[in-house]
């Protein structure tokens, strides 16, 4: 994925505050099922889709949505429901690199863009018009969002400090208290890494050796007494809410709800955060109903105006080029939403770019080598 590329829709949000048009009229579905199960996240990012594709779905179709939020999991089970033939979800959003294990894999769909999903309102192929973040033939991509930091702003151990770049994480000498990372290797060794001296060009180079390994293992080690470890998007909020942790990775979603919708004392800390994409998938082995209305549903759920209409819930950019000047306001908050963007120029001065297709080869590999630290 090139940087330029993913930036390049998204500051169009603070340029360009257009009116949404009307949807068209979404067309019949032919030999399609009646019901459908859709997997997520859960938490503020399933309600941003809730609002923007599914309600407006289910009210065109009468079709009954059921809600999973098995995310986290989709590689590991698709392979058990793919091993008993009995896959149970008809879409599945997942993150860039599941979705290129899952196509490799033989358990995704491959989507022809051009045939399969809606074009631009001006006509622009959606495989132009998404670009450059169409990274798999399998995947369907949704958003641009970040993993980043969020911190309490009123410890007063920190002497009215602030953090203010990424290795205040690693620094519990200024900044003392509980940390909170997400319970696997992914964003948590890279940081490690440039917090211990290694060029953000180098990291996936160095990550490619044993000693890298070893290098980003032990630099977590400095701070591993004082982690919190977790698993849903949804626990640093919470954690930074009641004080139990003082500052935490997680989604930049997840960080907007607490900070602009709960009004918790909690600041972004944008610097090294991670650009990744987010997307749908469909099973491989669905029969032809439910193939026929996951595709009808993909094609609703990603064209120009629904992308546009999620960024009204939550702070991700649409992977969309199409969609960007349509974002305005928040739904509730009538707050302008393009500062709050991860690809907002005042917020993406010091990206890390996620190499996606590095961890596709290598997960398996670093969860393993990761949860043995872990255990130690």
């Amino acid at each position: 994925m090139k940087l330029t590329a993913v930036l390049a829709s998204a500051f169009a949000l603070s340029a360009v505050n257009m009116v949404a048009t009307a949807a068209e009229e979404l067309p019949a579905c032919e030999d399609c099922s009646d019901a459908m199960t859709i997997v997520s996240w859960g938490g503020a990012y399933s309600n941003s889709q809730l609002e923007a594709y599914h309600k407006p779905y289910t009210e065109s179709t009468g079709v009954e949505i059921i809600n999973d939020e098995s995310s986290a999991e989709a590689v590991a089970k698709l392979r058990a429901m793919n091993e008993a033939n009995n896959v149970t979800w008809d879409v599945v959003d997942v993150v860039a690199a599941d979705a290129i294990r899952l196509c490799d894999e033989g358990l995704a769909m491959e989507i022809d863009a051009d045939e399969q999903l809606a074009a631009a309102p001006d006509g622009t192929p959606a495989s132009e018009d998404f670009g450059d973040l169409l990274v798999s033939d399998c995947f369907i991509p949704q958003i641009v969002y970040s993993t980043t930091f969020g911190y309490r702003s009123d410890v007063e151990g920190w002497n009215g400090n602030a953090p203010e770049d990424i290795c205040a994480v690693f620094d519990t000498a200024a900044f003392p208290g509980k940390r909170a990372l997400e319970k696997r290797p992914i964003n948590n060794v890279e940081w490690a890494l440039i917090c211990d001296g290694v060029a953000k060009d180098d990291v996936y180079d160095v990550l490619s050796t044993d000693e890298g390994v070893a290098q980003a293992l032990a630099k977590l080690d400095t701070i591993k007494d004082d982690v919190i470890w977790w698993s849903a998007g949804a626990e640093t909020p919470q954690l930074l809410a009641d004080g139990e942790a003082v500052i935490g990775s997680t989604y930049n979603g997840r960080l907007f709800s607490v900070i602009e919708e709960q009004k918790q004392p909690v600041a972004m800390l944008w610097d090294a955060q991670v650009f990744d994409l987010d997307g749908w998938i469909i099973p491989a082995g669905l029969d032809e109903e439910r193939k026929n209305r996951a595709l009808h549903y993909i094609k609703f759920a990603t064209d120009t105006q629904r992308l546009a209409d999620q960024s009204k819930y939550i702070s991700y950019g649409p992977a969309r080029a199409s969609s960007a000047p349509l974002v305005g306001q928040h739904a509730e908050l009538g707050i302008d939403m393009a500062p709050h963007m991860p690809t907002d120029p005042n917020n993406a001065a010091n990206t890390f770019l996620y190499n996606y297709e590095w961890w596709a080869d290598n997960r398996d590999d670093l969860d393993a080598k990761f949860q043995a630290w872990l255990s130690q």
